[in-house]
């Protein structure tokens, strides 16, 4: 058995690319993972890694022996919690990040619910929209809005988010009503991430230039805007629902919305996650199956 010795703590750092990193998401000690290391290549008679002082690579041997051992550990990973599902008991801290109205009004509540489900879980949401280092501020997974950069990061669709277009009824007597969105050049719109929005005219994206007098990255800040009058605003439904039915504000340009973006969960390599946050994903992407904006 001692042949295996290693190969946990070798998976970990061939996929963080560091000791440090290994051990953070092992949870032990550095040292603890370059000694598994070191006795792992004094068995196998090569080295496995080039280290420099910043960085840690595979060897041609290591990447060799990296492509067999990554599905071994999967394996054992998988096995052990086929056997452990019925039996497991949820305790620590579970650690997220989000940001928006969307995650404040329904994942939040989701994971309040969940949390209800397992008595002795913590959990720690952050409302943040930066882009976070999941091992060293210690993030189990984070809820993104849009298209994804190619980060190595492993990404779940939690839900697809159309888009709305609203102004208040004051701002459309004052200005009138826009009936083709090249027509936002003459109309003040209220900006959040950007000045460029997409409207499907008859299956063919019209990416419109926009200008206007307020800009905010906080969803609430824009609806609020909008229903002072300050504008047309352009965003995922959701951030509208209940100022459209209270009549606070006016869908606008409704024949070219565009199909818009998806919200996603964004984690680490699914190897290392720990239970908890993997039955919160599961549960979350469930919860979410045929939500509609």
């Amino acid at each position: 058995m001692d042949n295996f010795e290693g190969i946990i703590e070798f998976v970990a750092v061939a996929e963080t690319q560091g000791f440090s990193a290994a051990a953070k998401q092992l949870k032990c000690s550095t040292s603890h993972v370059s000694r598994q290391i070191a006795k792992l290549e004094q068995r196998l008679g090569c080295a496995l890694f080039a280290r420099t002082t910043r960085l840690v690579s595979l060897t041609p041997s290591g990447t060799a022996y990296y492509q067999q051992c990554k599905d071994l550990v999967v394996g054992l990973q998988q096995a052990n919690e086929q056997i452990s599902q019925q039996q497991f008991h949820l305790s620590g801290t579970l650690k997220v990040s989000g940001a928006g109205t969307f995650v404040e009004e329904f994942v939040a509540p989701a994971l309040m619910e969940f949390a209800k489900l397992h008595p002795d879980l913590s959990i720690e949401l952050d409302f943040n929209s930066r882009i976070v280092n999941f091992v060293e501020d210690g993030i189990d997974f984070a809820i993104r809005y849009g298209k994804l950069a190619d980060s190595g990061l492993v990404a779940r669709k939690l839900a697809d988010r159309p888009m709305m277009a609203v102004a208040s009824p004051q701002y459309l007597q004052q200005n009138g009503t826009p009936k083709h969105p090249k027509q936002l050049i003459n109309h003040s719109c209220i900006i959040s991430n950007n000045d460029h929005w997409l409207f499907d005219d008859d299956n063919n994206l019209e990416n419109i230039k926009v200008k206007g007098r307020w800009r905010s990255n906080n969803a609430h800040g824009v609806v609020d805007a909008c229903e002072q009058g300050l504008g047309i605003a352009y965003m995922p439904k959701s951030s509208f629902n209940k100022s459209v039915a209270t009549g606070a504000l006016v869908p606008v340009l409704e024949p070219f919305w565009s199909k818009g973006s998806s919200s996603w969960i964004v984690y680490q390599n699914r190897r290392f996650l720990p239970m908890r946050a993997r039955l919160a994903i599961d549960y979350l992407i469930e919860h979410f199956d045929d939500w509609e904006e």
